[in-house]
């Protein structure tokens, strides 16, 4: 069974940066779309950016684009999300997920079978 643990969330200041790692195990990752989510409090959980089993293909939200970048390596079996010019909007639970998929990702939560207990992140001055 595939698992999934997020870590390198914490506090930030506005304009400062964060990477967040998601470590599987279980499982080679190599056959996983991953996707990146997060959920502030009372609001939905967004999608911000996923990426291919491969790594050859990668989406990111508007409200991210820019800023974010995800990068995988799969002989470590890990992902990563690169954080740059933090906004506090950006303050939420971040959460990685993993789908079998052969090509592409989806950058919608309800496609993930496996998810990560979260990692927040606290941006503020």
């Amino acid at each position: 069974q595939l698992q999934l643990v997020e870590s390198g969330g914490g506090k930030a200041q506005p304009g400062g940066s964060l990477r967040l790692s998601c470590a599987a195990t279980g499982l080679p990752l190599e056959y996983y779309a991953i996707g990146w989510f997060r959920q502030a409090p009372g609001k939905e959980r967004e999608g911000v950016s996923c990426i291919s089993s491969s790594g050859d293909y990668t989406l990111y939200a508007d409200s991210v684009t820019g800023r974010f970048t995800i990068s995988r390596d799969n002989d470590k079996n890990m992902v990563y999300l690169q954080i740059d010019s933090l906004k506090p909007e950006d303050t939420a639970v971040y959460y990685c997920a993993a789908t079998i998929l052969v090509a592409g990702c989806y950058d919608h939560h309800s496609h993930y079978d496996h998810w990560g207990q979260g990692t927040q992140v606290t941006v503020s001055s």
